[in-house]
């Protein structure tokens, strides 16, 4: 596949969608994990929001490769490249995340009374403080890693390219 759009790499592009939908999908989780409004406005967009971002990251992936086949490969790109590799399992846990809560709360909420009464009380708090963290974890996770690899690769790009302007 050619990577390229009007004569611009697709990377380049597709990274500003990466790094929205990251994100977006992992504030979107949290907010309907723990706020029951935002789970009913949010609905369906949450799980939808994560595969979004879920498919955008191979695409992403496979879109810097082509570029790293067409640039001089600099120890700053191969950090980058790196550091990339490592965003795709966080964002199927977002995305795992996303879809078991919305299936749980959508579907599951009859079976939740049933759990409370097998797990007691104090059970079922402890079940949904595992789920809180994990997802917490996962969710910061992703962002954390999103954050250091645009680091990484605005760093690859930029560091030592431009000379800062004077104010006069």
């Amino acid at each position: 596949m050619d990577y390229e759009i009007s004569g611009l790499p697709m990377h380049v592009l597709l990274v500003h969608a990466t790094v929205v939908f990251v994100p977006l999908a992992a504030l979107c989780t949290l907010l309907s994990l723990l706020w029951p409004a935002a789970r009913r406005r949010l609905g369906i967009v949450t799980p939808l929001v994560a595969l979004l971002a879920l498919v955008l990251v191979p695409l992403t992936a496979a879109a810097g490769q082509w570029l790293l086949d067409r640039v001089d490969a600099t120890p700053r790109i191969l950090a980058h490249m790196q550091l990339a590799g490592m965003l795709l399992p966080w964002v199927v846990g977002v995305f795992l995340v996303a879809l078991a809560q919305w299936l749980w709360f959508r579907y599951g909420t009859a079976q939740a009374a049933g759990m409370r009464q097998r797990l007691g009380t104090a059970g079922s708090r402890i079940a949904a403080i595992v789920a809180v963290a994990v997802a917490l974890v996962l969710c910061g996770g992703a962002v954390a890693a999103v954050a250091l690899i645009g680091e990484s690769g605005s760093r690859a790009v930029w560091e030592g390219s431009f000379r800062a302007g004077t104010d006069d």
